[in-house]
């Protein structure tokens, strides 16, 4: 029997989101920094502010982690502050793009974990080749740790030459018998090489690793596959999202699978983070596309955070963040 076993044969249930209908509620523009588009939001609450970080892409290819501010009584009232993070030199692995930020707290001082992107090393996945790490005090100014990455798209026995690599989840803390604090970083190990074929192009995988210091990261495990059965996602699963629950772990995410041609948000359940329970194909997708406006072809880029007991989502739309960044709330299911 598996961890998560003894709910397979119930229906996987969901939680019920309802979007704000304001959504996108930051857009892209009018600044330069992200006039492309406003990508992978990563949400941290200060008192009553939300610190919002995401990749806004300016109208010359980069793509740069930035850092809005909004009350949480009203998420269209955004402060954009602008670049926090810039790409790098010439030649560094995030010479292109610096995307895909994770915030977390390690010791005395703020962690943020990016995404870089050389394109110089060629299109797909595989140009995506390194997590990078700056610090902080404040959350508003941030230094890099190294020109190097932290992490590498590299060390799964199944792929020895593999070097793509983004990030797209979250950071949990686990106690240990010693006293220290384990910290587990979920991240997205990328396969895929440039294809024709949704499957072998966009080819994507939920990993993990751990840390005690949030640099030196071991024991690398794949953690949720895609599934061929389901056409959702059945290409990539990525940006594994976890909340505690009173028997275990949840978990939002994003697929990418035939039916959609690109993203859809989906949810997973686990009892110990490792082992996780999806449903019967089709129970387990939680946001889908759908309309005909800002989200009608993907939705994309999950990142939840508790907001006064409920859940507050804060996700993109078509074209990888071009339509911005949209919202939306549930209440916690009871488990």
């Amino acid at each position: 029997m598996t961890p998560s076993s003894h709910k397979e044969q119930a229906p996987f249930q969901v939680h019920s989101w309802q979007r704000d209908e304001r959504n996108p509620v930051l857009p892209p523009g009018p600044s330069a920094f992200d006039v492309e588009c406003c990508m992978n939001p990563f949400a941290i609450r200060r008192g009553e502010e939300y610190y919002l970080f995401y990749a806004g892409g300016d109208g010359n290819g980069k793509r740069r982690i930035c850092l809005a501010i909004a009350p949480v009584g009203d998420l269209s009232a955004w402060k954009r502050l602008g670049p926090v993070l810039e790409v790098g030199g010439e030649g560094s692995f995030d010479a292109s793009w610096c995307v895909l930020p994770c915030v977390h707290r390690i010791g005395n001082r703020w962690h943020l974990y990016y995404t870089g992107r050389h394109v110089a090393l060629g299109g797909g996945l595989q140009s995506f080749t390194g997590i990078g790490l700056a610090v902080s005090n404040d959350l508003l100014h941030w230094s890099r740790l190294s020109p190097e990455p932290v992490l590498r798209g590299d060390g799964f026995a199944e792929w020895p030459d593999n070097r793509g690599i983004a990030g797209g989840g979250r950071i949990i803390e686990l106690a240990q018998e010693d006293g220290r604090t384990l910290y587990r970083k979920f991240y997205t190990l990328a396969t895929g090489t440039p294809s024709p074929d949704l499957l072998v192009d966009q080819r994507k995988y939920a990993v993990s690793a751990d840390s005690y210091d949030g640099v030196e990261w071991f024991n690398k495990q794949v953690v949720l596959r895609p599934r061929p059965e389901a056409d959702y996602e059945n290409a990539a699963t990525i940006a594994l999202n976890l909340w505690k629950t009173a028997t275990g772990w949840r978990a939002i995410y994003a697929g990418i699978g035939s039916r959609f041609g690109a993203y859809s948000i989906c949810e997973a359940e686990s009892c110990d983070g490792r082992h996780w329970h999806r449903g019967a194909p089709g129970e387990n997708l939680a946001l889908p596309p759908q309309g005909a406006g800002w989200e009608s072809r993907m939705t994309e880029y999950p990142n939840v955070i508790e907001e006064n007991g409920r859940l507050r989502l804060f996700y993109c739309g078509n074209g990888y963040g071009r339509t911005g960044i949209g919202t939306a709330i549930a209440d916690k299911l009871s488990f």
